[in-house]
């Protein structure tokens, strides 16, 4: 299991395949981050949640924030769920769980009655200087990004 990040925590730095190339969260030092952690890309939870920050990228690219989705996908199939949902912002894969027991974003949760073990659905925030402004842990795949941003104060 992982420890879970409160406000004020340095968050760790990694660097990831994407579909599109390699990530480095630090190379976003000076900007605000939101980092998201998701079970599995296409699945109907993940895809809700995924278009709600879609749509609502340029509220918060307005707010200063960059959006970074985590699942433990390949590259191949984050590629996939980019062209199919039209997604902009980063899609990081790790599928040794890396980044996700980091930032304690893996563990167990209950699923349809039985406890397992596996992604929580998670968002943290890190500030320009690299620490967490905010995390949420088992947060709703519906109306969690309308509640980030009412959270973070932005606006539509």
């Amino acid at each position: 299991m992982s420890t879970r990040l409160e406000k004020g925590d340095a968050a760790p730095d990694f660097t990831a395949p994407t579909d599109q190339g390699s990530f480095t969260l630090s190379d976003l030092r000076g900007k605000h981050v939101v980092v998201y952690f998701y079970p599995a890309a296409m699945t109907p939870g993940c895809t809700t949640q995924a278009c709600d920050f879609r749509d609502s990228l340029s509220a918060l690219h307005a707010a200063g924030y960059e959006v970074v989705g985590v699942s433990k996908d390949t590259p191949e199939k984050l590629a996939q769920f980019r062209e199919k949902e039209g997604l902009t912002f980063t899609l990081v894969s790790d599928p040794e769980l890396e980044i996700q027991k980091l930032y304690g974003a893996f563990g167990e949760k209950s699923m349809y009655g039985k406890t397992v073990t596996g992604t929580l659905r998670s968002t943290v925030v890190v500030s320009p200087e690299g620490t967490v402004e905010l995390a949420q842990y088992n947060v709703k795949a519906t109306g969690h990004v309308a509640k980030l941003r009412r959270d973070l104060k932005i606006d539509a």
